[in-house]
């Protein structure tokens, strides 16, 4: 099996900033510098030159560079990967250090101190950034950048968004409802959309041990998507799932925060009370918001991913019995990401593709992207391509069938 990736953050002046757990220089901190001084000096030579170092390929393994100064971003991976994965990757680790210290305070800093210590900074963050590599590793939503939604009964997801919709509080930005980790709904005003990785940022980061063990927190964040140069503030709490209601940063003292939190307080006494909460809670010890491949009826079905780009979310079945340990997901997760950069071009393709296939001894794949849709599909590696597509439109009209339990559809704005 490969080994993990490794994660390296350092400034454009060569000093250390973050390493994942991952990697053999954890402890070692003159090895860390002097690794770190190596890697500054490679993307300096390139720079000198005008250009921009992009990645290195040793045999199997694959080291890539995001600058984004004054910080830059290094991983290196021999799981076969694209390259477009890998620079996802690092650009997601940006977005969670803008989330902590924002794009202008960055630069400020930097502008003054070009030798500026970023790890004091970020002291008690480092949390957050081995929370989002552990997540990126499988997180088949981050990989396609789009939201995953519970799927559930589409009445009990109205009924809650409708308990949701803030009156009169001029201050809320946007109130989302998370169970086990996924966006049950999402509230916002009518000119703001949530873009996804701003999404993906907020659920990593209100799942960290000292938020989820607190009854309620309030974290400043930025959103990076949406401001990189300002925080907002994000009320969290956990009556039975997460809730929470990120908003412009008050200006007229404790005032708002207390009318928010009572807000959400009101809010969250409604769904009590409406029976909502126990509604969601039945519906997922039940296991009725989640499924398995077994639910198509499709021979030789294993496992799909589902993306409808209309509303930018995905849906797929739970890991079944061929893909029950890590290795297999891994391998499977690796197949998905390779169709997914052949059908972008994001690898400098000079076309884009509206199918691919690909057999291996283990599985058939096969990538398809339409103007609603894109699909990735592995099956039994005996059965013919035909059949493979055959499985595909089945697997769509499915999607289509159970559409409104799925995926998350006009969700309310005000």
């Amino acid at each position: 099996s490969a080994p993990p990736r490794q994660y390296f953050v350092l400034t454009d002046a060569g000093k250390p900033v973050f390493v994942s757990d991952a990697s053999p220089l954890t402890g070692d901190q003159d090895a860390l510098a002097s690794t770190m001084g190596l890697m500054q000096a490679l993307v300096s030579v390139f720079l000198d030159d005008g250009d921009k170092l992009r990645c290195i390929n040793a045999g199997r393994t694959r080291i890539c560079f995001l600058l984004r100064s004054p910080l830059y971003y290094v991983c290196a991976s021999n799981w076969g990967e694209p390259e477009s994965v890998i620079r996802s990757h690092l650009e997601y680790l940006h977005l969670q250090i803008l989330s902590v210290v924002s794009g202008a305070q960055l630069r400020r800093i930097f502008e003054r101190r070009a030798n500026f210590d970023l790890r004091r900074l970020l002291s008690g963050a480092e949390t957050f950034l081995h929370m989002l590599l552990t997540r990126m590793q499988t997180d088949l939503a981050m990989s396609t950048s789009s939201l995953l939604c519970l799927p559930l009964d589409p009445s009990l997801r109205r009924k809650v968004g409708e308990a949701l919709i803030p009156s009169k509080m001029k201050d809320i930005l946007y109130v989302m409802l998370i169970a086990r980790g996924r966006v049950v709904t999402l509230v916002r005003p009518k000119k703001h959309s949530v873009h996804p990785a701003d999404l993906h940022i907020l659920l990593n980061t209100i799942h960290a041990p000292a938020i989820v063990e607190a009854p309620a927190s309030w974290l400043p964040v930025c959103l990076p998507k949406f401001n990189p140069s300002g925080f907002l503030h994000a009320y969290v709490s956990f009556p039975r799932h997460g809730e929470f209601a990120p908003s412009p940063p008050p200006g007229g003292g404790g005032g708002e925060f207390e009318a928010i939190r009572a807000w959400c307080a009101s809010a969250t006494q409604a769904l009590e009370s409406s029976g909502t909460l126990s509604a969601i809670e039945r519906a997922v010890r039940r296991g009725h918001t989640e499924y398995g491949v077994h639910a198509l009826d499709v021979p030789g079905l294993r496992h799909f991913v589902y993306k409808s780009r209309a509303h930018v979310q995905v849906t797929h079945p739970l890991w079944g019995d061929e893909y029950a340990d890590g290795e297999a997901q891994r391998r499977l997760i690796t197949l998905y990401q390779t169709l997914h950069d052949a059908i972008h071009g994001k690898s400098g393709q000079r076309e884009t593709l509206k199918l691919q296939y690909i057999r291996t001894e283990r599985e058939s794949v096969m990538g398809w992207i339409t103007q609603p849709f894109e699909l990735y599909i592995s099956m039994s590696h005996s059965l013919s391509k035909a059949t493979v597509v055959s499985a595909a439109n089945a697997v769509v009209r499915w999607v289509k069938r159970e559409e409104a339990k799925l995926f998350l559809r006009d969700a309310p704005v005000f």
